[in-house]
């Protein structure tokens, strides 16, 4: 089903769909007119020859400078071939297809003033699958992704380069081949494709689906080492949670309540004499649904910002009106992106100490590093040094970046969001805790045979026998690279996360 462009309903789900689903994309009608009203405004305005900033005078700081209408069409190129100074390894192709499907829908909010065929031409690079090489690094977070964007923008104008079969290929020779003519930009154009803040919007939005599945996967995680640990339920209680009502907290007990749900190990230390557990677990609840909680900041910005007029100046053509303003300013996302970028570091925070419980035998009551042999086996005692050094890159990734500012263009853009740092940190950080909790459920399972002949409940049991289709019970020291990547891979696929999804349909009433 194709993702239909209004301007006013793209969602993060869409935003996934098309960037790495490659569902196809269309304009809707009623978007289509509104490009047009608005482009007639800026049309009159260059044949009147009216002094607007970007259409007839230079850009940033060259602003005063007037520009004669013979030269309006070679500003627009030269402002794509300018600012085209990215450096750095190649954003992934659904960093890019996100970023350009974002652009196209704020184009479509009717505050633009670029010319239709530029947003239907970008909508025929996603329909094609024609991605623009663009550079990691060169954005400030204000006046737009600019660099991102101009390297995005010479594919139009059939310069630049495209990411094809996993390569940098001719962005002329791609657009032949596809029987797609290189556009010529006329007044605005230009300058539309750069002002923004629709890459940084669309990593945010990929960003947040994957932030969610692994709040999901760390409740099922959780709840996996509460049984190798034999944790006891009663911190997830919901009368416990329902008296501190936090939306995420009360969500994230009820999973790993039902998570645990007819557990033979909970059953068999039901009357013991340990009062309460360490807070890594006792505390799951209370901290992944602070994460979860810190999410929906992201994402109630995200629905703005996703349909949002973010370029300059801007256009009303119901007042005949031009003016110049800041929405390029990626603020609004930038705290909501270090925010994110913090939040997913304390999922990666305590993921790792209950992997240290799980392996410290004065902590778990299991074999030392959950190996029946151990001493001729070190058995998982490394894991933890691999989590070790991922939780420490988070708390270094999840230091605010928009906090910092730089000013560009002699002082006239004085204050940066550095929005697209945040953007890119966050994403690392993700990355990271992905594989902390592979690691994690990697020594939870472990644990869980352990224990045998007691049984998990049904549904961590299902989690155990996913990982256990992939990884075998550890007997014997071996290489664990290749089981880390098993596991992580059922992270980033989400089985684990669904597990935790499915919780409460299938618990007992």
């Amino acid at each position: 089903m194709a993702t239909i462009l209004d301007g006013s309903t793209l969602s993060p789900a869409d935003v996934v769909a098309v960037a790495r689903e490659g569902a196809p994309v269309a304009i809707s009608k009623a978007a289509g007119a509104r490009l047009r009203r608005a482009r007639e405004v800026v049309d009159r305005l260059v044949r009147e020859e009216k002094v607007v900033y970007g259409l007839t005078t230079g850009v940033g700081d060259l602003r005063t400078t007037r520009i004669p209408p013979a030269q309006v069409r070679t500003l627009q190129h030269n402002l794509l071939r300018s600012h085209a100074v990215g450096v750095g390894p190649a954003l992934p192709r659904e960093v890019v297809r996100a970023g350009l499907l974002v652009r196209v829908n704020q184009f479509c909010q009717g505050s633009s003033g670029v010319r239709p065929e530029v947003a239907e031409r970008i909508v025929d690079l996603l329909n094609r699958d024609l991605t623009p090489w663009v550079p990691e690094v060169g954005s400030l977070g204000a006046s737009g992704d600019l660099a991102q964007s101009a390297h995005a923008g010479l594919v139009l104008i059939g310069e630049g380069h495209v990411l094809q079969d996993g390569s940098r290929q001719d962005a002329a020779a791609a657009l032949r081949a596809a029987r797609l003519p290189a556009l010529v930009l006329e007044a605005k154009d230009a300058l539309s494709i750069l002002n923004g803040t629709h890459f940084m919007a669309g990593a945010a939005a990929l960003l947040l689906s994957d932030a969610d599945r692994l709040v999901l996967t760390a409740d099922t995680v959780a709840a996996l080492s509460l049984e190798a640990l034999r944790g006891s339920r009663t911190a997830f209680d919901p009368r416990i949670h329902a008296a501190r009502p936090h939306p995420g907290q009360q969500a994230s007990a009820a999973r790993i309540f039902a998570l645990t749900e007819e557990s033979g190990i909970v059953e068999s230390h039901v009357l013991c004499d340990r009062v309460q557990d360490a807070y890594s677990l006792r505390c799951a609840a209370q901290v992944h649904g602070a994460v979860a909680d810190a999410l929906g900041h992201l994402r109630r910005q995200l629905e703005v910002e996703l349909n949002a007029g973010t370029d300059n100046p801007m256009v009303f053509p119901d007042d005949a009106a031009v003016l110049s303003g800041g929405n390029f300013h990626g603020e609004p996302l930038a705290l909501a992106l270090d925010f994110a970028g913090i939040a997913l570091s304390e999922l990666g925070s305590i993921s790792e100490r209950r992997l240290f419980r799980l392996l410290t035998a004065h902590l778990s009551d299991l074999p030392p590093f959950l190996s029946r042999r151990s001493g001729v086996n070190t058995g998982y005692m490394l894991l933890q040094y691999t989590a070790a050094a991922l939780a420490t890159d988070n708390a270094l990734l999840a230091t605010p970046a928009s906090v910092h500012s730089l000013p560009t263009s002699a002082d006239q853009e004085d204050h940066v969001s550095m929005g697209w740092h945040s953007a890119l940190r966050a994403g690392k950080v993700a990355d990271n805790v992905e594989i902390i909790l592979a690691l994690e459920a990697l020594a939870a399972a472990q644990g869980i045979d352990l224990l045998a002949p007691l049984r998990p409940g049904p549904q961590t049991a299902k989690a155990h026998a996913l990982i256990r289709a992939r990884v075998p019970t550890l007997e014997d020291d071996r290489a664990f690279g290749p089981e880390i990547e098993a596991v992580r891979a059922l992270v980033h696929e989400g089985e684990l996360a669904g597990i935790a999804a499915r919780a409460l349909e299938v618990a007992r009433p």
